[in-house]
């Protein structure tokens, strides 16, 4: 997992890392505080024997994603990413809300505001829809077989 050091939230690392270990899966944290640093983070994961690298949310991230994807897929690693446009856009796997449904959300927040309502009145709203997108394309470029399952489970399947 690579986490924006200035994004952290410790109780969800450690649940993610509690869910991996449910899972019998090894999962190692890599922390980074500057977008310079992920390139490395990478590498670092790659000779450390990591199969994928788990993109956490960040802004730090989503900047940069196309060449930080280039990179794991690269190094013959799998990406997944909190956005499913990420995985349109060649991570192995994107699974979240989508990108542009939280800016929509966003606007009419702010149209909301625009009209008088106090910021303080407007419900905080958890994204209502969340998809998975694998991309078989990357699988195939890495060398990864995406367990039928998985692809059955899609909400969209790039081949």
């Amino acid at each position: 997992m690579l986490a924006d050091a200035n994004n952290i939230v410790p109780a969800a690392l450690q649940q993610s890392q509690q869910a991996a270990q449910r899972q019998g899966v090894d999962a190692l944290m890599r922390v980074v505080n500057r977008r310079h640093d992920v390139i490395a983070a990478i590498k670092d994961a790659q000779s450390s024997g990591a199969q994928a690298i788990n993109f956490l949310a960040s802004p730090m991230f989503s900047v940069d994603a196309g060449a930080f994807i280039a990179q794991v897929t690269n190094s013959r690693l799998g990406s997944i990413y909190q956005w499913p446009e990420d995985a349109e856009n060649c991570a192995l796997l994107g699974y979240g809300p989508r990108f542009t449904d939280m800016y929509r959300q966003r606007a009419r927040m702010v149209v909301k505001v625009l009209r008088g309502t106090p910021p303080a009145d407007i419900p905080v709203k958890q994204p209502a829809k969340f998809e998975l997108v694998v991309n078989l394309k990357t699988a195939e470029a890495i060398g990864v077989d995406v367990p039928s399952s998985l692809v059955l489970r899609a909400d969209k399947v790039i081949e």
